[in-house]
């Protein structure tokens, strides 16, 4: 399902337009999946739920029109895959979560934190979800992580903070020393088999590889290490996931539309049916 919302912004705006910009990069993807050899659309009922509206003049109220819609459709879906729209709507698509799982081992792959406490005395944009979402008791403290960490921050007790919050800070300085099997075998260190929810930023890519997002960070992950981290989630316990912050305005030649197609057909292949 898409949720083309964007009101949460702190730079460039224009993420309401990513679900249709992803939708339409991901012409090229085909059935079979020999990374994972899976068939995603075959092994399992996948249906594009077309997108749920929100309000763009009020915050708040578009979070309570996106967990109503998340939660519609999760009545009548085992999980959900929601294309963003700005980081503002992992909080409603949380809290749906929540409601039936209990709190949720959160693997939230960005540059940012998204866990500052405002923004201009705002409480709900794209830079808090996280925090609303520990303080809320939505997430499992003992099994959140934030993977791709970069970039200049506001201070250093903002990593204290988060840390608080209930989240293991896993940077990119960090992914470049122990590689993609290190990471892999830490975010399942970290999660073993609680209920995870996957909320992923394209910016966790470098620019190179997603330059059409509002808060480009230089040093991010390449869209290769991302799939091979994703494709190590088959035998986790996936409960739902999110990919956002497509900004097609800023994308040249689809190319990070593309990745975020990819990225979503990698999780598809990860939650079809084993064998």
């Amino acid at each position: 399902v898409g949720v083309p919302f964007d009101t949460g912004v702190s730079y460039r705006p224009g993420a309401r337009f990513g679900p249709s910009h992803v939708r339409e990069s991901s012409r090229l993807l085909r059935p079979y999946n020999p990374a994972t050899k899976a068939h995603p659309f075959a092994s399992q009922q996948v249906v594009d739920a077309g997108d749920i509206a929100a309000n763009p003049f009020d915050i708040e109220e578009a979070l309570t029109m996106i967990e109503r819609g998340s939660r519609a459709l999760h009545e009548r879906a085992g999980r959900l895959i929601t294309i963003g729209g700005d980081h503002t709507i992992a909080l409603p698509l949380l809290r749906t979560m929540a409601a039936k799982h209990g709190p949720i081992s959160v693997v939230h792959f960005d540059a940012h934190l998204d866990t500052w406490d405002s923004y201009f005395g705002a409480d709900y944009t794209h830079g808090t979800p996280f925090r609303r979402a520990s303080e809320e008791g939505l997430i499992d403290r003992e099994g959140s992580m934030h993977v791709g960490i970069r970039g200049p921050l506001y201070s250093a007790s903002d990593l204290d903070q988060d840390k608080s919050l209930g989240f293991e800070i896993f940077s990119t300085t960090e992914f470049d020393s122990i590689g993609i099997q290190g990471a892999i075998e830490k975010i399942h260190a970290r999660v073993q088999n609680r209920p995870m929810y996957v909320s992923i930023d394209i910016d966790v890519l470098d620019p190179s590889h997603a330059p059409g997002t509002g808060t480009p960070e230089a040093g991010g992950l390449t869209s290769r290490e991302l799939l091979a981290v994703i494709r190590s989630f088959g035998d986790m316990n996936i409960v739902g996931a999110d990919v956002v912050e497509v900004a097609p305005a800023y994308d040249w030649g689809q190319i990070t539309g593309v990745a975020a197609s990819h990225v979503i057909y990698d999780l598809l292949s990860v939650m079809a049916p084993k064998g």
